[in-house]
């Protein structure tokens, strides 16, 4: 397999949980500063020219996080990285879908990429405050529903991954205070070995 990534994007989420499984694949930078997503060569793989993207071991493409940790987890189901009871399955979809739906493309999105939401630049900064608005609501609801579990739905899920790399922003990124229950998962998270290799590959540790 073969992921396409761009370092510090989301991505790292997968990143994280391709080393978490432990079998062999090829991680591949794409430079998205300097506009490779939209480059024949890429959009040739993936047409939406962004990351990330998988490609499996028969040529097939999978893209979008949750397809991708979905797919990763259920091929590999000796992690149990997505579990078998049906209310539990129920929880990290929900989880992962919030945080990758709405903190992550309505919250962090504003806060980044503010002209994709407004091209007037005078209201860059009322854009990135919805934004930041959007974001620490989100965290706040996440950590109450983690709780004191030491994993955001009990036991490490996929929905583990999409958290993490949302702490990864909030906290390591931008130097902010998580809320509690999320602080105590980043200090775990940002010290399993699976999240440190995938930190160290994209030039963050």
């Amino acid at each position: 397999m073969k992921l396409l990534f761009g370092a510090g994007t989301c991505a790292i989420g997968i990143h994280a949980l391709l080393e978490e499984i432990g079998k062999p694949y090829e991680g591949q930078a794409v430079k998205l500063m300097e506009g490779e997503q939209h480059k024949p060569e890429y959009v040739a793989i993936n047409p939406k020219s962004k990351v990330p993207a998988l490609v499996r071991d028969d040529g097939k493409v999978v893209t979008e996080f949750g397809a991708i940790a979905y797919y990763l987890a259920k091929l590999n189901p000796g992690t149990k990285l997505f579990p078998e009871d049906l209310d539990a399955q129920v929880k990290v979809i929900e989880l992962l879908d919030y945080a990758t739906s709405a903190v992550h493309m309505q919250g962090f999105t504003r806060i980044f990429r503010p002209g994709n939401f407004n091209p007037n630049e005078a209201d860059a900064d009322s854009v990135k405050a919805a934004g930041m608005a959007i974001v620490e609501k989100g965290l706040a609801l996440i950590d109450k529903e983690m709780g004191s579990n030491e994993f955001v739905a009990g036991d490490l899920s996929i929905a583990d991954f999409a958290v993490f790399y949302l702490e990864f922003w909030y906290a390591f990124r931008m130097k902010k205070t998580l809320p509690a229950n999320l602080a105590r998962h980043w200090e775990t998270m940002s010290k399993r070995a699976s999240c440190v290799a995938a930190m160290k590959a994209e030039g963050f540790a």
